[in-house]
């Protein structure tokens, strides 16, 4: 049985999987007749004030999920309607000020944003306050705390603010589309924006009228998704969905592993370019740094430029945990190579709109890459690959890898290197805590075992990089 983390992720899914229904049905035109059977079920015939705000809401998530707002560049969106109950994030001043007559709090505060009743409790103005801390750290009590709301505590790089009404407000100058604040929202007001009706399209045109195949690559770390199934029901269930082929994303992670370590041997050093929220960080907050990014295209851009090179009138679907996926097939660079990109929720929704029971189905086989292509899915595993790639090459570059499991991580070394004080040659960035198993668009966000990842690598059939590339071809030398 399908889990979920949270009734949040549970109703994405009920929207996804209707809107996928009428698809096949042809009538769209009539999704929004369903939406009395989406309301969230609780202790009251709706979670909101009433049923029709609750209407609204479920209105603008079919929205969403019919492709969203096309005047909104960035695939992650904000439901204004659905984002009015979080409190307003700064610093307050909670029962335990027992109203001491020290009053240092307000001796620190820059702005005077802090004023006392007649028994000498503290408050603080929150038109003055600045947020900057400096009572909280002084209060003998800690009864001053910071309330931060979960989508800007989601956020790690400071995107995310309270705008208008008090709804949040993405900032699309420094979003990378990681999709933190998705997962994070607890009333589901922050959403990415879906493709799936157009995979739906594609696959449905390609079986009419057979004028083109449609390739799914799927990203490695579905090795630890669908863990109702075996991952060859998986491949057999995508075959059912149209399908005219799978590939391992995983290929495209050994391409890439093997043009990037002759890269950094030339240059010196690289940040890498597989993880495209870590790529867009750069751009956006380190612009500086731009040309230290590495030259070569993510795996699933690379994996599919080479699909396109063999079958050029071929569709590539790419399915993976990744958010900001969405956002880089927008990029000139790869709009070329991948025709649509959609996540694990997504594809889980499309499996039982078609009602298919993964879990009954025959074994089909994935098998195109190598181990190393494999565990690019865990943090490290670029850097273990790069390090194989140089080996393979009989290069005599060594490769010093800071590998950053998060985008935290990933800021610290880049202001190393900003400051010249990174003694590594090679940052591996994963914007995503845990690497791509950790990505927002998983179907569940518990602990993934980097293990897991490891034995499946292990039983990729090709065990080296250049093993991988050879059995299909792929010219080492360009």
């Amino acid at each position: 049985m399908l889990l979920f983390d949270t009734y949040v992720q549970k109703l994405k899914y009920k929207v996804l999987r209707e809107v996928a229904k009428h698809a096949y049905e042809g009538t769209l035109q009539d999704c929004y007749l369903d939406i009395p059977k989406l309301i969230s079920p609780g202790p009251k015939s709706t979670m909101r004030c009433c049923i029709y705000k609750e209407r609204a809401i479920v209105a603008e998530r079919v929205k969403i999920a019919m492709g969203g707002d096309k005047t909104n560049s960035n695939v992650i969106e904000v439901i204004g309607i659905a984002c009015d109950e979080c409190p307003v994030s700064g610093y307050r001043v909670g029962p335990d000020c027992r109203g001491c007559i020290a009053h240092r709090c307000s001796s620190v505060c820059p702005r005077g944003a802090i004023s006392f009743d007649a028994d000498h409790h503290a408050h603080i103005d929150p038109d003055k306050c600045v947020n900057c801390g400096k009572c909280a750290s002084v209060c003998p009590y800690s009864a001053i705390q910071n309330h931060v709301r979960p989508c800007e505590r989601a956020c790690k790089i400071k995107a995310i603010s309270q705008g208008e009404n008090h709804v949040a407000h993405i900032d699309n100058s420094k979003c990378t589309a990681c999709g933190a604040c998705v997962y994070q929202c607890p009333f589901g007001a922050i959403q990415d924006k879906s493709s799936l009706l157009d995979a739906i399209r594609m696959i449905r045109d390609s079986e009419g009228n057979q004028r083109y195949k449609v390739y799914a690559v799927v990203a490695p770390s579905i090795s630890s998704q669908f863990v109702y199934a075996k991952l060859g029901q998986v491949i057999t269930g995508l075959k059912h969905l149209g399908f005219f082929s799978v590939v391992e994303a995983a290929l495209g992670a050994d391409m890439v592993a093997y043009n990037e370590a002759r890269e950094l041997a030339e240059k010196g050093f690289l940040t890498s370019s597989c993880c495209p929220a870590f790529v867009s960080y750069i751009e956006k907050s380190f612009p500086a740094m731009k040309p230290l990014i590495s030259h070569n295209l993510s795996p699933m851009a690379e994996v599919s430029r080479f699909i396109k090179s063999t079958d050029p009138d071929a569709k590539v679907i790419f399915i993976g945990p990744c958010t900001a996926k969405k956002q880089e097939v927008l990029r000139d660079e790869v709009k070329p190579y991948v025709d649509c990109v959609l996540t694990f929720e997504e594809l889980q929704a499309w499996f039982d709109s078609r009602e298919l029971s993964l879990g009954e189905l025959e074994e089909g086989v994935l098998d195109n890459a190598s181990y190393f292509g494999r565990i690019f899915a865990r943090c490290g595993g670029l850097s273990d690959a790069v390090a194989q790639a140089l080996k393979e090459q009989n290069s005599d570059f060594t490769v010093q890898p800071v590998s950053c499991d998060g985008i935290e991580e990933c800021r610290v070394a880049l202001l190393k290197k900003q400051k010249g004080l990174l003694k590594e040659n090679f940052i591996e960035g994963m914007a995503c805590v845990g690497g791509c198993i950790g990505g927002a668009g998983c179907l569940t966000h518990g602990p993934k075992d980097k293990g897991e990842v490891d034995k499946y690598g292990h039983e990729a059939y090709e065990k080296t990089i250049t093993d991988a590339l050879a059995q299909c071809a792929y010219h080492m030398d360009k």
